[in-house]
């Protein structure tokens, strides 16, 4: 299950939310979103404290939805609690800034 994208830009605004693309390097290049950060799915289970703060909400997201469910699913299995997954990153553009 996909999280909306009003949902997503609620949480980035008043929880401020950790968006992460999970696309591969090559992909992040040719078409960001706005304060997202690239961690591909291969790399996604060496986050550390350094990189993810887990007492904050994880938004993952990447071409189609299949890569972000797995990453949101190891993250959960890491101890992140908060982990929602946007499905594909064109879902961004659907609904209106919050």
């Amino acid at each position: 299950m996909f999280i909306s994208c009003e949902d997503t830009k609620r949480l980035i605004k008043e929880k401020r939310a950790q968006l992460i693309d999970v696309r591969t390097p090559e992909e992040f290049s040719m078409s960001k979103l706005p304060g997202a950060v690239n961690i591909p799915l291969q790399d996604i289970d060496r986050v550390g404290d350094s990189m993810l703060n887990k007492d904050v909400p994880v938004i993952v997201f990447c071409r189609s939805g299949q890569r972000s469910h797995m990453a949101m699913q190891i993250l959960m299995s890491l101890g992140f609690d908060e982990v929602y997954n946007m499905g594909p990153y064109q879902v961004w553009f659907q609904c209106p800034d919050a």
